[in-house]
């Protein structure tokens, strides 16, 4: 049986919910309108098929397909290993499911630090091989060219400053920036050089509110924060971590502290899933209702009759067998269960 499309599950969700309808076609012209009316604007990551359209149905305004893929569905500890071709195929699935939401692409570690050369034949690659809207990098006064070079390349260009997760190895794990005088300078330079070069938007990333506050007071476009606060523009946020599907690795058994759980789902996956292996152990599933398909008892007979005659044997045993225990512990037979062949 073929899966129901988005456009049927769309439909679907607009009669069941009573949330508004999802929103027309993001744009940058649409994220640029919130803004200017100071509306804060909704970013989350998605990875998939199915997040994407989760996300776009709720009316998330921006679809992020982020390198953290590498650590939340890959397993990786960092986002360094991510590849081009990881971004690709996730981004690509991330398409299908997004039909009203701006869609970003991350551009991975290693895939354009080199030259603006090399930036802007990965932002075209994925671009062409995606259909993303736009892209994003790391880094402010260091990628200033890169981002002027994409941007002039016809391709919109989102930054992204503060903590820059793929530059872990410099700062020594994962740790908030600007909390110091010198630092919190560094990152209202980078965000004035990712504006400068021509970026629409930039995250702000495990930066002190205050220092947050600032650096979106002193841009022109809108700064978009995960773990900074509400002084920003907008807010993004890890699909997992929100939901509460997962944590990282190298936060042990906790979520990061900047990421508020909307849901708790690990435990409720955990639970289904300990059920799910009960049920099969103990053959409760799958039960007569979850068992549709049927067979005329004529044509059961002749396939019996057409078998290999030397199975014959050891088969109809079997039937006798497993039809006394289904009997014993269900009722009823087959030819009266209710169930329509198919």
């Amino acid at each position: 049986m073929r899966a129901p499309s988005a456009s049927l599950l769309r439909g679907a969700f607009r009669l069941l919910s009573t949330s508004p309808p999802v929103p027309r076609k993001q744009s940058l012209r649409t994220l640029r309108a919130s803004y200017n009316k100071g509306e804060p604007i909704t970013v989350l990551t998605a990875y998939d098929y199915p997040s994407a359209l989760h996300a776009d149905l709720a009316g998330v305004q921006c679809v992020l397909v982020g390198d953290s893929v590498g650590m939340v569905v890959l397993g990786h500890r960092t986002t360094q290993p991510v590849t081009i071709a990881d971004m690709i195929h996730h981004t690509r699935a991330a398409r299908r499911g997004v039909a009203s939401a701006l869609l970003v692409a991350d551009l991975p570690f290693g895939s354009y630090e080199r030259s603006p050369a090399q930036a802007v034949d990965t932002a075209l690659q994925i671009i062409k091989e995606t259909g993303a809207d736009a892209v994003k990098l790391e880094g402010g006064v260091s990628r200033q060219k890169s981002i002027a070079a994409i941007a002039d390349a016809g391709i919109a260009v989102f930054g992204h400053v503060g903590l820059m997760p793929q530059a872990v190895s410099n700062l020594g794990g994962f740790r908030a920036m600007g909390r110091t005088s010198k630092e919190a300078i560094c990152v209202l330079d980078d965000a004035r050089a990712v504006q400068d070069a021509g970026a629409f938007a930039l995250v702000v990333e495990c930066v002190p509110n205050r220092v947050a506050d600032v650096v979106t007071k002193a841009l022109d476009i809108p700064t978009i924060g995960i773990g900074s606060g509400n002084a920003c523009s907008g807010q993004v946020l890890v699909y997992h971590d929100m939901l509460g599907i997962l944590n990282h690795p190298h936060h042990a058994k906790v979520a990061p502290k900047f990421s508020k759980q909307f849901a708790g789902l690990a435990s409720h996956i955990h639970e289904a899933i300990l059920q799910y292996c009960s049920e099969v152990k103990q053959r409760d599933f799958p039960d007569k209702l979850h068992s549709p398909y049927r067979i005329p008892d004529e044509e059961f007979e002749q396939f019996l009759h057409d078998a290999d005659k030397s199975l014959l044997k050891n088969l109809r045993g079997r039937q006798t067998k497993g039809a006394e225990t289904e009997s014993g512990k269900h009722g009823g037979s087959e030819a009266t269960d209710g169930i329509s062949l198919y």
